[in-house]
């Protein structure tokens, strides 16, 4: 940059004269910057309108899968059971009693102070005959650790238990069971599978002060007690599964007084999930609708300022498939009988009384337009939001590139107005130089003139 000779000769304020030459070459850049400014406005709100269409896509693709509507509640007269139901669940009632809960086998040996006086193995055997081995080094710690490492689905503890006569420590070990059920009765021996085949392995559970302290037993419910119908069904846990198609019932304590279970449709989570879907919309097209709006200039007599879908085509667009795909007639029928109805300010209210009641009237009908409608507000936002190719998508793309580009341009400005700065300031620093060159000579010539002696006549 020049260095600049600040009105020294002239008396002129040269900085503040190339500072007002430079704001006017600068304009076109101004220009420039202001709408790559508005053009990423445009492209904010593009992407904020394909973020709430992508949550309306998304559920509206949940909600048209296969008994998404099915919804169903459970009732349980007794808090001796519990059920949930499946989407796949009936109306229907259901009697039972709980006759036993499920349990885990716990059993424990007897009280010793070392397990054996060298390494041994430790065989266990399942409730189906199948046999594990497990090598140990003797000591009762290394039992309880190779057992608890072997996958057994056996859990072994070390338990203090008093001392001997001559006041050495001695300990149990308890060997539980990791699931509840007959099925996982099982037995420790000492010895190989070899010697529990052949019958000379020695039973844990059955030396001097062994015991099983908890046997291996099903959960039990009686159906239709007291009749010729009278069923015992038997889990494994404490949970049945589809005893009522889709019901599962967690049972927690014995009974003698029948416990009732009802599965009934839950108009009221039916309700909730069309409100959801109707309402999901509703945010697109407000925010659609605020964004298109035309307010008055700030002051009096300034121009309208337009929001940033104002005009847009592709925008326009987009929210009238989203429209038509939510109201327009299923099977003949208007979705106003619905609940779902198109209001004058062109967007969807929902009325939830007026579903309620259609959906007691008629659940199949109303099930089967809910269905249809959300896909096609699925196939409308997929055609709008698709990540890949949708209409929005395309129209982010152009916009973001349009912003590239103007802000490139805006870029090539800086260098260029670099360069008229350095022209003006060595234009100006130079125009001083000579008026002070001249004023030099001009002084010299002056003080040259008044030496001249004057001649008298």
């Amino acid at each position: 940059m020049a260095f600049s000779i600040d009105g020294i000769a002239s008396g002129l304020d040269t900085t503040n004269m190339i500072n007002q030459l430079m704001q006017l070459e600068a304009r076109p850049q101004t220009i420039l910057k202001a709408k790559a400014a508005s053009t990423q406005g445009f492209v904010t709100a593009l992407q904020q309108l394909n973020t709430r269409l992508n949550s309306l896509t998304e559920l509206a693709t949940k909600t048209t899968k296969p008994l998404a509507f099915d919804l169903y509640t459970v009732a349980s007269t007794s808090d001796a059971a519990t059920a949930t139901a499946a989407p796949s669940a009936g109306a229907g009632t259901l009697d039972f009693t709980v006759r036993q809960l499920a349990s885990s086998q716990s059993s424990v040996t007897g009280a010793m102070t070392s397990f054996s006086p060298a390494a041994s193995t430790l065989t266990v055997q399942a409730k189906d005959g199948t046999t594990t081995e497990i090598a140990t080094t003797g000591t009762l710690d290394d039992v309880v650790a190779s057992v608890n490492k072997a996958g057994v689905g056996i859990t072994a503890t070390k338990v203090s238990a008093g001392t001997d006569a001559a006041g050495a420590q001695q300990y149990r070990l308890q060997f539980t069971a990791q699931e509840t059920g007959a099925e996982h009765a099982f037995a420790v021996f000492r010895g190989t599978s070899a010697d529990v085949a052949a019958g000379t392995a020695t039973d844990l559970f059955s030396e001097p002060g062994a015991a099983t302290v908890r046997t291996p037993q099903d959960a039990e419910i009686v159906l239709w007690g007291g009749t010729a119908a009278e069923q015992s069904v038997a889990s494994s846990s404490n949970t049945f599964t589809d005893v009522l198609p889709g019901v599962s019932v967690i049972v927690a304590k014995t009974t003698t007084e029948p416990v009732s279970v009802t599965v009934s449709r839950d108009a009221e989570a039916t309700t909730a999930k069309a409100k959801e879907l109707v309402e999901a919309l509703r945010s697109v097209l407000s925010f659609v609708d605020t964004n298109s709006k035309v307010a008055p200039g700030a002051t009096a007599g300034a121009a309208p300022i337009s929001g940033k879908f104002t005009g847009d085509s592709a925008v326009r667009g987009v929210t009238q498939s989203m429209l038509t795909a939510a109201t327009a007639p299923i099977n003949g029928r208007s979705t106003t009988e619905f609940g779902i109805t198109l209001t004058r300010s062109g967007t969807v209210e929902f009325d939830a009384e007026k579903f309620a009641a259609a959906l007691a009237k008629d659940p199949n009908t109303v099930k089967d337009a809910l269905t249809q409608l959300s896909s096609r507000v699925a196939e409308a936002g997929k055609v709008a939001s698709d990540k890949y190719d949708g209409e929005l998508t395309r129209r982010i793309q152009s916009q973001e590139s349009a912003v590239r580009s103007l802000n490139d341009q805006a870029s090539a400005w800086d260098t260029r107005l670099e360069k008229r700065r350095s022209t003006l300031e060595r234009t100006y620093s130079a125009l001083e130089v000579q008026l002070s060159q001249l004023q030099s000579q001009g002084d010299w010539l002056s003080s040259q003139l008044s030496n001249i002696p004057s001649w008298s006549n």
